[in-house]
């Protein structure tokens, strides 16, 4: 996948509260990293089109929710890397496409809807997809959380050119989470806010506590 040599802008949020605390906030905009494969996003889809391309895979498939934002980016990508892409949505298909499975359709990505039992049993749905669409696919992860995707994420850092102590980021399969934390130097931190409903998954998942 060809990305623009950006660097998202740092955008500095003022408050009189952080004034008085001596404390200076920054978002980092990588919302503005491309128009449909933007946020954390590009980043964890990186490495794993240099993977597929590099095993001769000539599609990408990947799961999500019928809301996947990175259903919809991984199709976008796919497109902008000459690959085809396969979608698998869990739950009923829907008769009217939302906005996210419209714009991954019009990206070219093939949407196929499994049951949420099967989805859940991920060995048998991998079986599923094996069978049905052979082996010439690159499977990436839910949220494309693998160690790929981490590797893409610890970059993430590396467009911050000012000196900081936290790093803050929100939590889905944690692997942003993850490649932040393993680019840090040894005095700075990181914080991840779980946004996802089921309680305490983030720990549960990594051990943590």
């Amino acid at each position: 996948m060809h990305t623009p040599n950006f660097i998202p802008p740092l955008q500095q949020i003022f408050d009189p509260i952080w004034d008085e605390k001596g404390i200076k906030l920054y978002v980092l905009r990588t919302d503005l990293n491309h128009p449909e494969i933007s946020g954390n996003k590009l980043y964890k889809l990186k490495y794993n089109l240099e993977e597929a391309k590099k095993q001769g895979k000539n599609t990408l498939l990947t799961l999500g929710g019928a809301f996947s934002n990175h259903i919809a980016a991984t199709a976008a990508a796919g497109k902008l890397a000459g690959l085809n892409t396969i979608g698998i949505i869990r739950g009923d298909e829907l008769s009217d496409l939302n906005p996210t499975l419209k714009l991954a359709k019009e990206n070219g990505m093939q949407l196929h809807y499994v049951s949420r039992e099967l989805y859940r049993d991920k060995e048998a749905l991998m079986n599923y997809v094996r069978t049905k669409f052979g082996e010439n696919i690159y499977v990436i992860p839910e949220g494309g959380s693998n160690t790929l995707g981490v590797k893409g994420c610890m970059e993430i850092t590396s467009s911050i050119h000012i000196p900081f102590d936290f790093i803050c980021t929100p939590c889905g399969t944690g692997a942003t989470l993850s490649g932040i934390l393993m680019s840090l130097k040894d005095e700075q931190q990181t914080i991840g806010f779980q946004v996802l409903k089921a309680e305490g998954y983030i720990k549960k998942k990594y051990k943590i506590g």
